[in-house]
């Protein structure tokens, strides 16, 4: 094997209807309009030696090194910066280009370390590369002058040397000394990632690189590595390859963080990871990245990790290590003596979204084959069910209508419950771009989100609702469109149900759903709902990008439809541009749910209780199969409290930490006689666990993940199971210790499976995906190449269904006790439960979760920046320091869930949506007062995470 190294075309390929041809050292060529010649000339297979340029980056033309000769122009003018044109005769070498670049690169080299031999980026140097290929053999110039590689000692810098190495970032290092000043990494940070937190100080010969007016670690840079990446020479270098040494092999795989699917190339040293680097041709991320993918992977070989099955009869009993053959076979004989006991309904299992498309797909297939139930359910309906049944029902498929790509062509954006720049920042990332490029933003959130304002970005609006009142919104917009005449009536005449809309135009036409009428509950102003309904009706290509802000509610699904309904009815689904797209929080948010996790639905989002769809897998799988919906993860948790529920197999999940209402949860795991865990950590479920499963990471995984824009991507292991065993046949094991067969040598053969079942991946095989790269379903003989687009010339269901979208007022109510709102989200850092990223350096950054409260509230209580505060609901209590923050709106706070110690979910509720169970995590009354001491719960948790972790053999790091 070797390092994958992708084509430099030097310049952005350009894409354009019309064509030039042109000949470059006489050879001819024909590239779109706009190509530039240096790219042109990469197309031939001929390289122009150059610096500044890079084909992620737009034409810089500062290195003065791709000089070409060109018929009929004078000069030597830079490759880089001249389009091609028709009849252009172009001349890459001659002696005197020779000549020229070989002065350029002298001036260059003059000016730089000679330090090859040592230096971390030997072999993996532009500098060098290019030193080679213009043969600079010999520097005339020596370092008498002023020049930048020794240290020099100056006024004002007392025991301290010019330029000093800037090593603050926790992932790589910045040395000055290095800097030949091509202002790649500045234009990366501004074209690639839009923060503008990178410039160039100084002028001349004192110009070099700087973040800002302080070092990289505080500065505005949020860690991406485009900066790194970017970078031609060492001067900015990741810290793994300083330690480790350059990388000799790689294979290209997917992130397992967020549901963006971020491609990497995992970078190499047998099977020791140096560095994960953005793989250019990742149709998802097109060669970027976060902080997240980019550099918080080392949790898969933290000390934390447990690679040892373990077994305990009771929750108070210590851990004993045990071979794999004694784990399945005591929790396949505990799983048998409940369901003969309690019956076949006694125990159920819970699907990951982390895991891969074949391992959900085995686990599901054990629960309903094997405990011969359908008592399966997953985290993605804890967050995203709504998005499935309410497009479902609207549209006719449980999926996002775009790929990402296609907000490229969008001209008003409208970005409802989501902080893309914090949770799915690679497409925030080309959003912000489509934005500097005009488009323009309109943005609906209970907080100042970073895409209300940050550099070059504006939102036309910011529609700062209050929680909960997502639908009186959405249909205030709605009614304007249809109050003032903006309907596409020939769009709704010809792809939607008339009798429907007309129904529905009626319902949101009067006045209780005026955006006047629904001030009152939003608190949004009238006026600016008017015109923002204006702008997304009038203003072109219209997009509607959403996420847990509007799922994760008790109308999560009347929201959905709702966006459904106003999309429709403004022509704005089917085309590029357009459309209603989920921003998936997890990274297989979407693979879990199309693999049939749902007690209610096999794969394909299709019912249990349909004959035919269930006599497709009792052939199959040679047993009967029930009808009857099985349980969700609440009804799992009431019963056990009950008596009636006594064993859970848990696939990669937290649900201690992550769902609501945690000291429910954990009565209802207490009450349990046989809890399973599957994972690479003794997370806070696994205080309740019988059974410890090892897991595997994603670097040890092969398999597919599904992304937010239905993109199937291949996962490739890279490095053998720490635990011995691949995560897919450790199910294959329990499922044959319970009597149930399963033969499958490779996950390919899952997915062979899952494509014979499932008509939306019909098209799907490992031979595809390794030719294409990656596809998105439906992938079938009508879409052999699978579907970019949804809903182009008919909806799936045909015809598209308005649905009437009434705003009932959340349960959970504000008063004298609780006169607050609290709402969650997450933060760029972090990662979800924590479990992974809490585990990096990535804590370098947020250490700890803090309530964010207006400074009105703040200082109404008596609260001052960084207090400890007490966090009280209904539910129960927590404590955490307080972050007095104007982003917030008077009457609500805010707070992220990532740190197992503040136990966030403690306070939530069990308020859920009405059609799909899923948690109003973002609406809980509260109170904040200042404290001193930390709650009962937290004091009490430590304490077992302490016991926990000694049973375990592991002592608590110091911090903890």
């Amino acid at each position: 094997m070797s390092l994958i190294k992708e084509i430099d075309f030097g310049t952005p390929i350009r894409v354009a209807e019309t064509t030039v041809t042109l000949t470059i050292d006489g050879e001819s060529v024909t590239v779109p309009a706009g190509t530039s010649v240096m790219a042109a000339a990469m197309s031939l297979g001929t390289k122009i030696p150059k610096l500044c340029a890079t084909d992620s980056l737009e034409p810089f033309g500062s290195c003065r090194l791709c000089l070409v000769e060109i018929e009929g122009r004078r000069g030597t003018p830079a490759s880089c910066t001249t389009p091609a044109e028709n009849g252009m005769v172009v001349r890459t070498q001659s002696e005197n280009l020779a000549s020229l670049r070989k002065g350029v690169m002298e001036l260059y080299i003059s000016d730089h370390p000679l330090d090859c031999l040592t230096c971390s980026a030997n072999g993996d140097c532009e500098l060098q590369d290019m030193a080679g290929a213009v043969g600079l053999r010999e520097v005339r110039y020596g370092y008498e002058g002023e020049n930048h590689v020794k240290p020099v000692t100056m006024e004002g810098y007392a025991n301290e040397s010019w330029l000093p190495k800037d090593s603050s970032n926790p992932y790589f290092t910045y040395d000055p000394s290095k800097c030949i000043v091509c202002n790649r990494c500045v234009r990366a940070c501004a074209e690639v990632q839009g923060t503008f937190a990178l410039t160039i100080t100084g002028r001349g010969f004192d110009s070099r690189v700087a973040a800002g007016p302080t070092d990289f670690l505080g500065s505005e840079c949020v860690s991406c590595g485009a900066c790194v990446q970017a970078c031609p020479t060492a001067t900015l270098i990741e810290n793994k390859v300083i330690e480790l040494g350059q990388p000799e092999h790689s294979k290209v795989t997917t992130c397992a963080y967020c549901g963006v699917g971020c491609s990497f190339k995992a970078e190499m040293q047998g099977d020791r990871v140096v560095r994960m680097v953005p793989y250019k041709d990742g149709k998802a991320n097109e060669g970027h990245s976060c902080v997240k993918g980019r550099f918080a992977w080392g949790y898969a070989t933290h000390k934390d990790r447990m690679t040892k099955p373990m077994i305990r009869e009771a929750i108070t009993d210590p851990w004993r290590e045990v071979s794999w053959d004694e784990a399945i076979a005591y929790a396949a004989s505990e799983f048998k003596r409940i369901q003969a006991k309690y019956g076949r309904e006694s125990v159920g299992a819970i699907t990951s979204s982390r895991c891969t498309n074949e391992e959900v797909y085995l686990v599901q297939k054990l629960v309903r084959a094997g405990f011969r139930n359908n008592n399966v359910d997953t985290c993605a309906r804890v967050c995203h069910s709504p998005t499935g049944y309410g497009l479902k029902t609207t549209l006719g498929t449980s999926a996002g209508t775009q790929d990402f790509k296609s907000v490229e062509k969008a001209d008003v954006i409208l970005v409802i419950g989501a902080n893309p720049t914090d949770g799915h920042p690679v497409f925030a990332s080309r959003m912000k771009k489509r934005i500097r490029q005009g488009a323009k933003l309109i943005v609906a959130d209970p907080r100042r989100i970073d895409m209300v304002k940050s550099p070059h970005i504006e939102a036309q609006y910011h529609l700062q609702l209050r929680p909960g009142t997502n639908v009186a919104l959405v249909n205030a917009l709605a009614h304007v469109v249809v109050t003032e005449g903006l309907i596409d009536e020939t769009y709704v005449r010809e792809r939607c149900d008339l009798a429907d809309f007309e129904v529905w135009a009626r319902f949101v036409a009067e006045e209780r759903n005026s955006p006047e009428a629904s001030e009152q509950y939003t608190g949004v102003p009238a006026a600016d709902l008017r015109a923002a309904a204006r702008l997304y009706a009038t203003g072109g290509n219209g997009a509607i990008f959403y996420g847990l802000g509007v799922t994760e509610h008790s109308q999560g699904s009347t929201t959905v439809m709702a966006m459904a309904n106003l999309a429709m009815a403004t022509g704005n689904i089917g085309r590029e541009g357009v459309g209603i797209n989920p921003l998936r929080g997890q990274n297989n948010v979407q693979g879990s749910c199309d693999m049939g996790s749902f007690p209610h639905e096999f794969t394909g989002y299709r019912h249990v209780s349909d004959d035919a769809t269930r006599d497709i897998f009792e052939k199959l799988w040679g047993v009967q199969l029930d009808s009857e919906q099985g349980l969700r993860i609440p009804n799992m948790l009431d019963d056990a409290v009950g008596g009636s529920f006594k064993g859970l197999y848990v696939q990669g999940e937290d649900i201690a930490q992550s769902d609501p209402n945690t000291q429910h949860v954990t009565a209802g795991l207490a009450a349990m006689e046989c809890v399973i865990i599957q994972d690479l950590f003794l997370n806070e479920t696994a205080k309740y666990a019988h059974v410890f499963l090892p897991g595997s990471s994603f670097l040890e995984k092969d398999g597919t993940f599904t992304n937010a824009e239905r993109r199937i991507n291949r996962v490739r292991q890279v490095m053998t199971p720490l635990s011995g065993k691949a995560e897919f046949q450790v199910t294959i094991d329990l499922a044959r210790a319970l009597g149930l067969e399963m033969n499958y040598a490779h996950p390919s053969e899952i997915m062979d499976e899952i494509a014979l079942v499932t008509p939306t991946f019909a098209g799907v095989s490992y031979a595809k995906l390794e030719e294409f790269g990656s596809v998105q379903w439906p992938c079938n003989d009508k879409a052999p190449l699978g579907t970019p687009l949804m809903h182009v010339d008919r909806f799936v269901r045909g015809k598209g269904k308005f649905m009437i979208t009434e705003y009932v007022p959340t349960q959970e109510r504000t008063g004298p006790r609780f006169p607050l709102i609290l709402t969650t989200g997450r933060i760029l850092s972090q990662y979800n439960v924590g479990a992974q990223t809490r585990r990096t350096e990535n804590q370098a950054w947020h250490d700890e979760d803090v309530l964010e409260i207006h400074p009105f509230d703040a200082e109404s209580r008596g609260i001052k920046d960084g207090d400890l505060v007490a966090l009280a609901s209904r539910s129960g209590d927590i404590s955490l320091r307080a972050e007095i923050s104007e982003r917030m709106q008077p009457g609500v706070v805010y707070t992220t869930f990532h740190h197992a110690s503040t136990g966030a979910n403690v306070i939530t509720t069990d308020y859920s949506d009405w059609a799909t169970n899923c948690p109003e995590y973002k609406v809980t009354a509260v109170e904040v007062r200042r404290t001193n001491y930390y709650s009962e719960w937290q004091e009490r948790n430590r304490e077992q995470d302490v016991s926990l972790r000694l049973i375990a053999g592991r002592l608590p790091d110091a911090a903890e």
